[in-house]
C-alpha cells in the first residue's frame, strides 16, 4: 500500500498562492496617516480646501497618498460638514425632449464648476416622495428641480434641511429657494399674435399635462392674445409633451374641428401635430399654421423646419448654475427669481 503524502498538495497550494493576484482592500486615510507619520485628522486637512496644515506635513501626506493610491472620499467629507460637490437634478419626465436637452447642458455647466450630478427621472417613479427621501440621504450641495408639476412641499422640505434649492420652470415662493423661469405667457402671446397678423382666425390648442405651470401659462398667453380681437380657441386638446401625444391630439382635433391655426404647448407636441396634418394631406403652412414652443434640436431638422418660440437652453442652464453658485457663496441671501426672455423663430410652418 502506498502511503499518502500531503506534501505535493501543500506545495501546489503554496504555488497557487504565489501565482494568484493579491486582493487589495481600499486604501484608507488611516493608512496614509501611518505612512506619512501624521494623525488621521492631518490627512483630512491635507485634502480639505482652506484647512490649515503645516506645508511639510501636507507634502508628506500627498506623497504617501500618491504612493498608496489613496483618493479622498468626497461623501465622507460631505458628512463631516464639507462640500460633497454632489448636486441632485430632479426632472419631471425625461421623455420631454426639452428637459433632456436642458439636463445635458446643465450637466456640462455643473461639471465645469466641479459639481457632480445625481439625476432623478420623475416620469419613471411610482413615488417621487420616496425617491427624494432616498436621494436626501446623500450629503448634497444642492438640489435643482426641473419640473413644473412637482409637489412644492418637497422643495420646501429640502430648504428646511439647509439644502439649497433652484427651481427651474416653476416659481416657488420660499426665502431660500431661487427660481429660473422663462416668460411662458409672453412667448405664446407672441406666437398667437404672429398668426393673427397672418389672418388666422380658427385656432386650436394642444396643451401639456394638467398641473404643469408652464403649460397653463402658455395657454393663458394665447387666450389673452385671442381675446384682444374677440376670439377664443375653436377646440383644445391635451397632450403629454411627447410627439406621440401630439399626433393623437391633432388627429382628434382634425376629425372634429376645422382649423387654420394650431398652437402647441411644446415642440414635441407640435412635431406630432405636423405629422398628423401631413398624414391627412393638410397643407402646412398654406391651409394650416402650426407653432411650437421651446426650439429643441429636432425643430430645426430640414424635414420639420418648425416655427416656434425659443426658450433658450444655454441661457437657462447658465442662469441655474449662476444662482446655485451665488446661493452656495451666501446661503442667507434673499431669494432670487431670474426670468428668461423668449423670442419667435420663424421657419416653415406658420
Amino acid at each position: 500500500m502506498t502511503k499518502y503524502d500531503p506534501k505535493p498538495e501543500t506545495k501546489r497550494v503554496e504555488q497557487d498562492k504565489r501565482i494568484s493576484p493579491k486582493r487589495h482592500r481600499r486604501v484608507t486615510a488611516q493608512d496614509v496617516a501611518e505612512a506619512a507619520g501624521v494623525s488621521r485628522s492631518a490627512v483630512s486637512r491635507a485634502f480639505t480646501e482652506g484647512a490649515y496644515l503645516d506645508e511639510a506635513k501636507r507634502e508628506r501626506v500627498r506623497d504617501a497618498a500618491l504612493k498608496l493610491g489613496y483618493r479622498p472620499n468626497a461623501l465622507a467629507a460631505g458628512l463631516q460638514g464639507g462640500r460633497s460637490h454632489l448636486v441632485a437634478i430632479f426632472v419631471g419626465d425625461m421623455r420631454n425632449a426639452y428637459d433632456t436637452e436642458v439636463v445635458t447642458r446643465l450637466v456640462g455647466a455643473l461639471n465645469a464648476i466641479q459639481k457632480w450630478p445625481i439625476l432623478i427621472d420623475g416620469g419613471g417613479l411610482l413615488s417621487v416622495k420616496e425617491a427624494m427621501g432616498e436621494v436626501l440621504r446623500y450629503p448634497l450641495d444642492a438640489l435643482i428641480l426641473r419640473s413644473g408639476s412637482m409637489d412644492p412641499a418637497i422643495a420646501r422640505e429640502c430648504a428646511k434641511l439647509h439644502i439649497p434649492v433652484i427651481s427651474s420652470g416653476r416659481i416657488l415662493t420660499h426665502p431660500q429657494i431661487d427660481n429660473v423661469c422663462c416668460r411662458n405667457a409672453d412667448g405664446s402671446h407672441a406666437a398667437a399674435q404672429l398668426l393673427l397678423d397672418r389672418g388666422r382666425a380658427r385656432f386650436g390648442y394642444i396643451a401639456g399635462p394638467a398641473g404643469y405651470s408652464s403649460s397653463s401659462a402658455r395657454q393663458d398667453g394665447m387666450m389673452r392674445a385671442l381675446a384682444t380681437v374677440g376670439l377664443a380657441p375653436v377646440a383644445i386638446e391635451v397632450g403629454d409633451f411627447t410627439v406621440e401625444s401630439g399626433f393623437a391630439a391633432a388627429e382628434h382635433l382634425f376629425a372634429h374641428a376645422r382649423l387654420d391655426a394650431l398652437l402647441c404647448a411644446n415642440d414635441a407636441i407640435a412635431i406630432g401635430a405636423l405629422g398628423a396634418a401631413r398624414a391627412r394631406g393638410i397643407d402646412v403652412p398654406n391651409d394650416l399654421s402650426i407653432v411650437g414652443f421651446d426650439d429643441i434640436s429636432m425643430a430645426r431638422w430640414p424635414g420639420i423646419n418648425l416655427t416656434t418660440v425659443c426658450n433658450p437652453i444655454d441661457i437657462y442652464a447658465d442662469k441655474v448654475v449662476d444662482l446655485l453658485t451665488a446661493r452656495l457663496a451666501d446661503p442667507e441671501k434673499p431669494s432670487d427669481v431670474a426670468y428668461i426672455d423668449t423670442h419667435l423663430v420663424l421657419r416653415g410652418t406658420h
